[in-house]
């Protein structure tokens, strides 16, 4: 028995806020109808009182997207609530998302008021939200470093006021797994009622710690993970969609959890994300990045040729992608030379693929890029002046040494 876990994206709204990032009304629409395809449980749509473009593209999203909720972000003040209200009134499955910051240095620096201030703000937003709307999530902001004692004050106050969602952002990427996962344990301990609502996690990257810490809190408790795909978001990102819902379906023996994701729509739903924000995952992003599932290594590519599970934790195919890729280059092996003369349409004997090799690795030591016309010449005499059928690939089939082309196939 495994127990399901909430996917929460929030792409279209902290990936959204990241340097480069923004996107217009119907590159939102585009991408939420392929998050919707993808299965995520919640989209956070935006941030309605931020910008008009905002607003705009929340209630398109909200009239158009029927299958997950939909949410709108609203700092706890009374307007940016009834906006987010206006925003999200035609969605089948509204959420509104309140937020107010909980530490110290935000109360003391940003918002300026006190933790009593605080703590009837808390309650009185999270009671309006619950007025207009039957889902209210609600998120202490810097949660993981606030005192831990106003902290369970603040939650306890919007758990009584009706949330229904309690969010606990790590919103400057400061915690570890274990203090995390103790501070979630806390919560559950100490809030009444805590059980009534959905404890959810939302961490950044800041340590590089962002999927670290979401698995520490489901182990904890949490019920719902926020997250984006590319792991895009403010500053260093966020948690990674793909490697959150990867992690738990590779590693199901140790995390008995499950989510809803159609993980073959992975790839596509970052391909697509990459275009509208014009900037692709770096090369070696796990899953979706172009080097994810490439093999240069000589004794990789044996491996992989001879069995994929020898270097491959997951199918190329579970994320959508048709195939994995072996990049010859100057670390690469005879094996994976031989196989693409053969793909080529010359079978080498040994004495012609040892003779090939030998002038293959001193071109990839020279050459950045190996195309296949240059293996054909390479070929023995006796070879090259066979006719040279057409490569399998229809065409021209770039090879690059050391690393894989740019962007996702």
């Amino acid at each position: 028995m495994t127990t399901p876990i909430t996917i929460f994206d929030t792409t279209l709204r902290d990936g959204e806020q990241a340097p480069g990032c923004s996107m217009h009304l119907e590159e939102k629409l585009r991408m939420a109808r392929q998050l919707d395809r993808l299965g995520v449980d919640v989209i956070e749509a935006g941030f309605p009182i931020s910008s008009k473009g905002d607003f705009e593209a929340v209630r398109a999203i909200a009239r158009e997207v029927r299958r997950p909720r939909i949410a709108a972000l609203a700092r706890a003040k009374r307007e940016d609530i009834s906006l987010a209200w206006d925003a999200l009134r035609e969605a089948p499955h509204p959420r509104i998302h309140v937020f107010l910051a909980t530490s110290d240095i935000h109360l003391e620096h940003k918002l300026r008021i006190s933790r009593a201030q605080a703590l009837e703000q808390a309650w009185d937003s999270v009671a309006l939200a619950r007025s207009l709307c039957d889902d209210v999530e609600f998120s202490p902001e810097d949660a993981t470093r606030s005192d831990v004692d106003f902290l369970c004050a603040v939650v306890q106050a919007a758990v009584d006021a009706g949330a229904t969602t309690i969010n606990i952002p790590d919103t400057v990427g400061y915690t570890v797994p274990a203090e995390y996962a103790q501070l979630i344990s806390t919560l559950r301990e100490r809030i009444a009622n805590l059980e009534a609502a959905t404890i959810s996690v939302h961490c950044h990257n800041d340590l590089g710690l962002a999927v670290a810490n979401s698995l520490a809190a489901i182990e904890a408790g949490a019920r719902q993970v926020e997250c984006t795909v590319n792991g895009i978001g403010e500053r260093a990102g966020n948690a990674a969609l793909e490697e959150v819902v990867m992690a738990l379906r590779v590693r199901n023996d140790r995390l008995p959890y499950r989510t809803g994701i159609n993980t073959e729509q992975i790839c596509p739903s970052s391909k697509l994300l990459s275009e509208l924000i014009g900037f692709a995952a770096q090369p070696n992003k796990a899953i979706v990045g172009s080097n994810a599932f490439a093999h240069e290594a000589g004794i990789h590519q044996h491996g992989v040729l001879s069995n994929p599970l020898c270097y491959e934790i997951m199918t190329p195919e579970s994320v959508g992608l048709p195939a994995n890729r072996i990049v010859l280059g100057k670390h690469s092996g005879r094996h994976a030379l031989g196989r693409r003369y053969g793909e080529l349409g010359f079978p080498l004997s040994r004495a012609d693929l040892n003779a090939a090799y030998l002038k293959f690795t001193d071109l990839a030591d020279r050459k950045k890029n190996i195309y296949d016309q240059d293996l054909l010449s390479l070929l023995p005499a006796h070879l090259r002046s066979v006719s040279q059928p057409a490569p399998v690939d229809g065409g021209d089939i770039k090879l690059r040494p050391k690393t894989a082309a740019a962007g996702i196939r």
